[in-house]
């Protein structure tokens, strides 16, 4: 169960990065389209540039999906890079488009959205491999599934929060959506973890 117990995490982890990009790509296709036709022509090459990541990025999932433990370790570094890209490919797309509130705080709502589903997603896959594992270790797995679950809910609670609260700021959304996916990992490996049984950590 170990072996599969990595492999969980990975793909929670890149599944969670990926629905991301296409919430984030969803929104600005949106306004893309309402654009004025100079920076519609800018907005639709930085939307380009941001599906060429993506596509990268599933491109190297796939081709890693069928590998080893230690190979999605060595990928993992590689997907990071390039997510880091995507992220700030955002960004200048934020920063080309100009200070378009209304923008940012969609894109926002849509990231999050896709964060609270991979948090639920992540939690039911947990359940089911914890549940075909043996009975006498039920009482860990359960206590890790509820953690999972209160972790998701902080961070919902956080990101709505924010929603409500609005801000003009694309580096605060940002902050606060970095800060939710690594509580998001931090979950994920941390369950996993209970799977491999005592004393693992990665």
């Amino acid at each position: 169960m170990s072996e599969q117990s990595s492999m969980h995490f990975y793909l929670n982890w890149a599944k969670e990065r990926i629905d991301e990009m296409d919430a984030a790509l969803a929104s600005f296709e949106v306004r893309a389209d309402e654009a004025k036709a100079e920076s519609k022509v800018k907005a639709e090459q930085i939307i380009a540039d941001l599906k060429k990541r993506r596509d990268e990025f599933q491109v190297q999932l796939k081709a890693q999906a069928e590998a080893g433990e230690a190979a999605w370790a060595r990928s993992r570094t590689e997907l990071e890079k390039q997510w880091n890209g995507f992220e700030a490919q955002m960004k200048t797309y934020f920063e080309s488009a100009g200070k378009q509130v209304e923008q940012q705080q969609e894109t926002f709502k849509n990231i999050a959205a896709a964060q609270a589903k991979a948090w639920r997603e992540a939690a039911d896959k947990f359940r089911e491999a914890a549940g075909k594992v043996a009975a006498t270790h039920t009482g860990d797995f359960d206590a890790a599934f509820r953690q999972m679950k209160s972790d998701a809910s902080e961070a919902e609670a956080r990101l709505q929060k924010l929603k409500q609260v609005g801000s003009d700021s694309w580096s605060v959304l940002s902050a606060a959506l970095a800060e939710s996916r690594r509580a998001f990992d931090q979950a994920n490996q941390a369950a996993w973890n209970a799977l491999k049984g005592p004393g693992s950590k990665s």
